[in-house]
């Protein structure tokens, strides 16, 4: 019996996943973005994958008219949701003109269609809400308090904030941090985007 390539098997993963069209698809930023919604979910016991729940990390901001297109009403037509930082809400809010989802967004307009805005990004966000302490620690587990004493040595961040500080030394490593930060956090102290797009995706009932 002759074994699948790994182009066939490739192939027929791809067609499994179109064939299972999902009830509803949170189009995200980034990894990190996804990984945080996805630990989050399985801490508030929900089965993302159960329910028919899709999060897409859509490769940056810029890309989020073509997603847009693919699963909304011109495309698969599911529930949608997102979730972006700040900085990348025009883009969008301005994909979400393009695709017919209204005119002249407001910030209050883009959440009741299930799109949120993180400020000033996901990771100024959990680190926030989990304390400096408790990030501290993470940064220690994982091996780097030396990286990150360095870190706050450089000039450009000796004025910062212990926070601020914390918050930039993620940038490079937002997709290892984002679902350990979630993991650690105290969950009556979700960041609201986070809590409010996972529930717009909620099943009913």
């Amino acid at each position: 019996m002759r074994l699948p390539g790994a182009r066939e098997v490739i192939a027929t993963r791809t067609m499994e996943r179109v064939a299972a069209s999902p009830h509803a698809v949170v189009l995200v930023e980034g990894i990190s973005d996804q990984r945080a919604l996805e630990t989050l979910a399985d801490r508030r016991c929900r089965n993302l994958d159960a329910e028919g729940v899709r999060i897409v990390a859509i490769g940056g901001a810029q890309a989020i008219g073509r997603f847009l297109n693919l699963y909304g009403p011109g495309g698969l037509d599911v529930k949608l949701a997102g979730l972006c930082d700040v900085a990348q809400e025009g883009e969008f809010r301005r994909g979400l003109e393009r695709a017919g989802f209204g005119s002249d967004l407001t910030r209050a307009d883009m959440e009741r269609l299930g799109f949120y805005v993180c400020v000033e990004d996901l990771e100024e966000e959990l680190v926030r809400s989990a304390g400096a302490d408790c990030v501290q620690q993470i940064i220690a587990s994982e091996g780097e308090l030396g990286s990150f004493r360095t870190f706050q040595k450089q000039p450009a961040k000796r004025e910062l904030t212990y926070e601020e500080q914390l918050w930039r030394f993620m940038w490079n490593r937002k997709a290892r941090y984002a679902s350990l930060l979630v993991g650690a956090l105290d969950l009556d102290r979700v960041p609201r985007p986070l809590d409010a797009v996972l529930l717009h995706v909620s099943s009913p009932g």
